[in-house]
Formats: structure tokens, C-alpha cells, sequence
């Protein structure tokens, strides 16, 4: 029988605030995967910390809730650990970009074949709405009572230094297109960041009108391949693209540490021996 989206949901109810963007997020997750139709036994989701870290319960998966700052890591492990598995993270701004903003360069790097939802409100939200790493300059938050002064940063430009081999960016208001920019980032082989810009109904730093009156779809001549060209696309003040940045092909993690072992257990004899018999040397 055909999976819908139902399956793909826990007996866990969804406590956000009501309007939270982070509802469309998760429906258009289950969505995607329905019509993907990845077994939800075949699915690891895990989240950090923040609104967005409850993700993890609410999915009908394997899923892990982990500490501040580490679902990156622990998606990681989980990923090279179980490469059969679709592997999903779920974290918001301050989380992902925060605490946990070192380890995207090296998920980069690495690019291992996961798929990370970065949600961004501009906000701490569930710590009840100090400034986080994408607050813009003068916006007065609990912890800048007199304006935010430090320059926000800009996701998709940091991703795209990093050489981030998927990136996407979607809106909680674009339900319909960001079931098929999921979809396209989960059969992506490497790892994939979606950015999604969702807005905090309580803390309404970055607002709906806000939201509708940047958003603007990424022009239909624009070349994925080119890094550059997205650069610029990721820098206009002006508008908030949304669709696919940038998209290459490169090995994975698995496909690297499948080579390593090839490589470890080949001898010049073109004979074989195995990882066993090359643990005994160090034993």
C-alpha cells in the first residue's frame, strides 16, 4: 500500500504557537517523503535545539533529539554509520548558525548525503525572542534593547562558500513549492541545505507581509552550476530568491571512505586481504 503523508506522522501532536511556519514545514516534509516514497522505517530525522528541534518528535521515524548545536554532527554519524538510511536535519538559525555554525563547513567538505533543513525566523524563539546570527542591524530584541549592531549573516552566501553542493532557499508561505525543493534535495546525492525562511507569529522579527513582500523566485535563465552568478543572487539586498541556488555533483563520505577501503585492502600483488587481517598488524 502507498504511503501518504499520514504515515510519516508521530502519535506526538504539534505544540508550536498557532500560525507558526514551522506547521508547513513539517506538512510539506511529509509530504515530500510520501511522494518519494521512502519507507518511514528507512528514515532517521534529527533535530537540535529551539522550536525546530521538536521536528524529530513529530516525524514517525527514527529520530533523535539532540543537545544545542550538535544535530549536524550526530545526522553525520548516522549517515556514515547506516549509508542505506535517508538521513534528514532539522535546525532553526540560532541553532544551525549559532552554536552549531562550525560544523557546517565540514558536513560541507565531507559532503555527506544528508539533507538539512535550516529554518530561520531571525529570532530565538522558543528562549522567548532574543537576537540569533541572522537578526538584522537595529531590530531591538530581550538582548538588544537598543538595536541589534552586529552585521547578520547571510546563510545561503556562507553555504555557498563552503561549496555546499545543494542549496536551496523556500518560504513557509511556498507550501507547493517546497514539497518538490525537498524532494529535489533529498534525491540530491550530497549533502543538502534548504534554507527556509519561516516566520515567528510570537516574536515577529521576520513577519509574514515581511516575507511576501521580499520573496522572489530565483529568474529561470539562471544556471545552477554557476557559483558565482548565485553569489550574486544570495548578495541582492533587495529580494529574498527563492528556488535552487546552487546544485553540483561531487563524491559523497561513502563514496570517499568505499574508495579508502578498496584502496586499504588492495596490495601491490593486485591481492586482496581484508580489513581484519590489516587490524592484526596494529594489534
Amino acid at each position: 500500500m502507498k504511503n501518504t503523508s499520514q504515515n510519516y506522522k508521530s502519535a506526538i501532536k504539534p505544540v508550536w504557537c498557532p500560525g507558526c511556519g514551522n506547521y508547513a514545514i513539517l506538512k510539506s516534509l511529509q509530504k515530500a517523503l510520501s511522494e518519494l516514497e521512502i519507507e518511514p522505517e528507512n528514515i532517521v530525522t534529527v533535530s537540535g535545539i529551539g522550536c525546530s528541534g521538536r521536528f524529530s518528535h513529530y516525524m514517525n521515524t527514527y529520530s533523535l533529539h539532540g543537545t544545542h548545536g550538535r544535530a549536524l554532527p550526530t545526522a553525520l554519524g548516522a549517515k556514515a554509520a547506516r549509508p542505506d538510511l535517508t538521513v534528514l536535519c532539522v535546525g532553526g538559525d540560532g541553532d544551525g548558525l549559532g552554536i552549531g555554525g562550525g560544523h557546517i563547513p565540514h558536513a560541507a567538505r565531507k559532503n555527506v548525503d544528508l539533507t538539512y533543513i535550516l529554518i530561520d525566523n531571525r529570532i530565538y524563539g522558543l528562549t522567548k525572542g532574543q537576537s540569533s546570527p541572522t537578526t538584522p542591524i537595529d531590530k531591538r530584541t530581550k538582548t538588544s534593547p537598543y538595536g541589534v549592531y552586529e552585521e547578520p549573516l547571510n546563510a545561503i552566501a556562507m553555504l555557498l562558500a563552503y561549496d555546499t553542493s545543494f542549496v536551496a532557499r523556500i518560504s513557509s508561505i511556498q507550501m507547493k513549492e517546497m514539497v518538490e525543493i525537498l524532494k529535489k534535495a533529498i534525491n540530491h546525492k550530497g549533502f543538502s541545505v534548504v534554507n527556509v525562511m519561516s516566520p515567528c507569529v510570537t516574536f515577529p522579527v521576520l513577519g509574514y507581509d515581511t516575507v511576501r513582500d521580499l520573496i522572489k523566485p530565483i529568474p529561470e535563465n539562471h544556471d545552477p552550476s554557476d557559483k558565482l552568478q548565485a553569489m550574486q543572487l544570495a548578495y541582492d539586498d533587495n529580494k529574498l530568491y527563492t528556488g535552487i541556488f546552487y546544485k553540483v555533483q561531487k563524491p559523497t563520505l561513502d563514496d570517499n571512505l568505499n574508495k579508502q577501503i578498496e584502496d586499504a585492502v588492495s596490495i601491490e600483488d593486485n591481492q586482496k586481504v581484508t580489513v581484519e587481517e590489516l587490524l592484526e598488524k596494529y594489534v
